[in-house]
């Protein structure tokens, strides 16, 4: 086992442990016990090993988190256990709670609720709080707005150095993140972004104008938070700042939450690829009900279109009653091309996802596939060519039949495997529906029809 592999393989092994010396500890009612396993944890095992214990239990375990770890805690927690705490937690400790959440995670957390919860928390936070609150819960789903945290440090150009490295010792702590500050004037607009590193290192008297950089990246309230992820994977972000309209500074998106989306978005990727609808909840705390109701769709829209490969086979019945030998060949036809497909969409649909290519570079990326698929159906089609020949039939047509449609299959699979997660970005669909399981059944439709029209046409059957 390589040494990072043993490395994870220890952490989360530890997770696991202080989850079972948790419960133990609690099911004893040695409670002093259990708050010294959670005071000792750090913030995101504790979340985890509360996540593992039994509703009653874990309510029992909040309540004995020290007051400073509470909503760091809370934080990491699931939504469903979230909700289960928050109905067995008093009016005064869901106002703790909430109000030391830092603002992002509490409309993150607000946004998985009930309404009834949604309205017993926002009726125990502060009018500030929850106007802001409100504000942010108005912000498109899925968007910057509603990604972003209010929480930074603003600084003014003509300060000086001694002056911001001040306001930051006065304000900084209750922001999620000072690394990064930002450069506004007085109706907030923002003019420019400094380090902490750089005030730091800088004499106290220089000015801020003097240590800024004015260019400044910067995403609107109403940008997608996949485009937003996009940024921290290019310039390596710790913070990107979120404007409106008239480029005012309106809040940041922290790379935790930045990290976040790209975790959720590669998930539902992959799902979606899989033929299945995408479930935001963990694996074994989602029902099997629940679990079935996401698949079955697609599998029965993929169960229906596999039945026009019978309906094929069915036209050309008389072509493999002739010879029957051609029916041996069709799953070599079908699996290659569905493997080509696969293999094409899924490099098209990552590059997608991550903007290396555009719809517009539709024709570039065509034009790469079917040179490459020429190399791959040439190699493929020699080697099935080569096998028939020496080991299944002599027959030189009958060679030429199977390995020229095996060549045909690759070649249209790729251009399907390619084409078809464009066209679904142009469509503004997610590209990710357009994965193996689709395109498998449409390159095994097609692949049958060649195979079987060359068959005539060459064999005279």
């Amino acid at each position: 086992m390589a040494k990072d592999q043993q490395q994870d393989f220890n952490i989360f092994e530890n997770m696991d442990e202080i989850a079972v010396q948790l419960e133990e500890a609690l099911e004893s009612k040695h409670y002093n016990e259990a708050r010294h396993i959670l005071a000792e944890s750090n913030e995101a095992d504790a979340a985890h090993a509360i996540e593992e214990l039994p509703k009653e239990l874990a309510a029992v375990a909040f309540r004995m988190l020290p007051k400073s770890m509470g909503a760091d805690v809370f934080s990491y927690l699931e939504s469903d256990t979230q909700e289960a705490l928050m109905e067995g937690l008093t009016e005064r400790e869901v106002t703790e709670t909430v109000n030391e959440l830092f603002l992002d995670d509490a409309v993150d957390f607000l946004e998985e609720m009930p309404a009834n919860v949604v309205k017993r928390v926002l009726r125990y936070s502060s009018p500030d709080r929850r106007l802001q609150i409100n504000k942010l819960l108005n912000y498109p789903e899925d968007s910057a707005g509603s990604l972003m945290t209010v929480e930074m440090i603003q600084l003014r150009r003509s300060w000086t150095v001694g002056e911001s490295l001040k306001h930051i010792r006065e304000t900084g702590h209750n922001k999620e993140t000072i690394y990064t500050c930002y450069v506004t004037n007085q109706t907030a607009v923002l003019e420019g972004v400094v380090s902490v590193h750089e005030l730091l290192c800088s004499s106290d008297d220089v000015r801020i104008e003097d240590l800024m950089d004015p260019d400044v990246i910067s995403i609107e309230t109403t940008d997608d938070q996949e485009y937003a992820s996009r940024l921290f994977h290019h310039y390596d972000f710790i913070a990107l700042p979120v404007v409106d309209k008239e480029n005012r500074l309106v809040g940041i998106i922290t790379i935790d939450d930045a990290l976040d989306v790209i975790t959720e978005e590669a998930t539902e990727d992959m799902q979606r690829m899989a033929a299945m609808t995408p479930n935001e909840h963990p694996y074994l705390r989602t029902s099997v009900l629940r679990l079935a109701n996401r698949r079955i769709v697609w599998l029965l829209v993929l169960m229906i279109s596999g039945m026009l490969n019978g309906a094929i086979l069915g036209q050309f019945e008389d072509a493999f009653v002739a010879l029957p030998l051609l029916v041996t060949f069709i799953p070599v036809l079908t699996d290659t091309g569905g493997n080509a497909g696969a293999q094409t969409s899924t490099l098209v649909i990552r590059a997608l996802t991550l903007g290396e290519i555009k719809p517009s570079d539709a024709l570039r990326v065509l034009w790469k596939e079917f040179r490459v698929s020429i190399i791959c159906g040439l190699i493929l089609a020699l080697v099935t060519a080569a096998r028939v020949y020496f080991m299944m039939s002599p027959d030189p047509l009958t060679t030429l039949t199977v390995s020229l449609a095996l060549f045909c299959t690759v070649v249209l699979a790729k251009f399907v495997g390619s084409l078809l997660p464009i066209l679904a970005q142009i469509l503004k669909v997610d590209p990710a529906i357009m994965a193996a399981p689709l395109i498998t059944t449409i390159v095994d439709a097609v692949s049958l029809i060649i195979y079987f029209e060359m068959a005539k046409v060459l064999l005279k059957i």
